[in-house]
């Protein structure tokens, strides 16, 4: 029958598309991408920063695999992954915005998870002409490893765990840019909460590291600044 959609090619065709979706229907999945987007890292260090354990990590990561979502590379014992593309992260990114947009339980939720500081916030376009004008420093507070892996050029990098203690690194009357990984990252909250209870003068980027890379915006990887 010319009009029957509950078989054949067609059916076939959107159960594959479905299959994208089932991989991603799980918040640990979503959040292990959101650490791949910030550069390659080991199945142990994915466990960690998730907070799962090994096995668990695992599992998520082959079901990621299995609907072409991440690649691996192995060296040595150890197997490195990866996304698969800048298609993966621009999904992950815009899942996260229309659900934001869409579904009522995301905004305060956020809110809940990111908390108030009062702080401004800055564009990239701000960033970038403030920066150029030499008028402020910017804050990488993401941990090392992934800094290396890529940051906004210029950037220094004080992981947020180690601020109160290194503070000092930082020019006393300059005002501060801080970011993260992205737009709910609660890194960058914390640190200008910080940075203000210090007495220091602190704003926030409006989004991330993920963001700055989807929009194409310079970056430089290496060593510590």
């Amino acid at each position: 029958m010319a009009g029957n959609t509950t078989a054949g090619p067609k059916a076939q065709l959107y159960d594959a598309f479905a299959a994208s979706g089932k991989a991603l229907a799980s918040g640990k999945r979503l959040e292990l991408l959101d650490l791949l987007a910030q550069g390659e890292r080991t199945v142990d260090a994915l466990a960690k920063a998730a907070g799962l354990n090994l096995t668990t990590a695992s599992a998520h990561l082959q079901t990621l695999k299995q609907a072409g979502f991440v690649a691996t590379r192995r060296e040595g014992v150890r197997i490195h992954y990866r996304l698969a593309g800048d298609d993966v992260a621009q999904l992950f990114a815009l899942l996260c915005k229309v659900a934001e947009a869409h579904q009522a339980a995301v905004p305060a939720a956020r809110d809940a998870y990111l908390g108030e500081d009062g702080a401004a916030e800055v564009t990239h376009e701000e960033l970038r002409a403030r920066v150029a004008a030499g008028d402020v420093v910017v804050l990488d507070v993401r941990p090392a490893e992934e800094y290396r892996a890529g940051h906004i050029p210029g950037a220094v990098s004080i992981p947020v765990g180690e601020l109160a203690e290194r503070i000092g690194e930082l020019p006393e009357e300059a005002e501060i840019v801080v970011y993260c990984r992205g737009e709910y990252c609660v890194l960058a909250y914390d640190a200008v909460r910080l940075l203000t209870d210090l007495g220091r003068r602190a704003i926030r980027l409006n989004d991330g590291m993920l963001e700055w890379r989807l929009a194409e915006l310079p970056v430089d990887a290496g060593d510590l600044a």
